[in-house]
């Protein structure tokens, strides 16, 4: 292995080990709804968990405890809020630090260095950060306009645990865009809610082109990164098997809804998976 590789994946910052652990939990979470039906004992609890929307309501019958944490899917348009907010502020804070020489707020310079900010020697890789951080807050704000002006939400739900999840998530990938920044350096119409087969474009070749590409654009910001950003990559990697998952519950979903799905079209990666 190369020994930049080595040196990169030794210093395991609680970041780092935050998102690697994500990723992992994910990556076993996708690999257990791979496991033929009957052959694990099934935990209703756990399922409930892991599934949202159409894919809850496709899952094992759920008690009354269970459904008294739903909140509404359209509630999906807060985590924009947040993120919008959150992240502007973030953007705020690094333009002035490079443009103004201001320094950060003394609570956010002490949490990234809890996170493990990264310790980067000169200054070529300052605004790799500044452009991911630009265009993780304009994807966001797209989102928001999306839930806003143009998704069309039915009655489904998500669990209030993924709901928290979802609010903390936006906030804590804004710190990590930021922590690469070296600290030492200075209206749509309802026509109905029904599902359809969705034809054209990449839904010739998959089922969920939305969480496609959703991991193109977190694979875009790698670049922008320069490809050697290993923490970014863990990033990458949990966007690759959350968003998987998520790609794989609409799949099947389809496929025992509709007997006239198109037998071709992959879940998430089109020709393999």
């Amino acid at each position: 292995m190369d020994p930049w590789a080595w040196g990169e994946l030794s210093a395991l910052s609680p970041l780092r080990a935050l998102w690697l652990a994500l990723a992992a939990s994910f990556l076993l979470v996708l690999l257990l709804q791979l496991v033929p039906a009957g052959l694990l004992p099934s935990c209703p609890l756990f399922q409930d968990l892991i599934r949202y929307g159409k894919a809850q309501r496709a899952g094992p019958e759920r008690s009354a405890l269970s459904r008294a944490f739903d909140v509404p899917k359209r509630y999906f348009s807060h985590f924009y809020i947040v993120s919008v907010i959150w992240n502007g502020f973030l953007l705020w804070c690094l333009i002035r630090s490079l443009f103004l020489g201001a320094s950060f707020p003394n609570w956010l310079y002490s949490l990234l260095r809890i996170l493990g900010a990264a310790q980067f020697q000169g200054g070529e890789l300052v605004l790799s950060p500044f452009f991911v951080l630009v265009f993780l807050w304009l994807h966001s704000l797209r989102r928001l306009y999306e839930c806003v002006y143009v998704s069309v939400f039915s009655n489904t739900m998500i669990h209030a645990v993924q709901y928290c999840y979802g609010l903390v998530y936006y906030v804590l990938v804004g710190l990590t865009v930021l922590s690469q920044v070296p600290l030492d350096g200075r209206n749509g119409v309802v026509i109905h809610c029904k599902h359809r087969i969705p034809f054209g474009g990449w839904f010739e070749y998959v089922s969920s082109p939305n969480y496609l590409a959703e991991l193109m654009i977190y694979l875009s910001l790698a670049v922008t990164f320069g490809f050697r950003n290993v923490t970014w990559w863990l990033v990458v990697m949990y966007v690759f098997f959350s968003q998987g998952l998520s790609a794989l519950f609409n799949h099947r979903y389809y496929k025992s809804t509709f007997v006239s799905y198109p037998k071709h079209r992959k879940a998430f990666l089109p020709y393999l998976f």
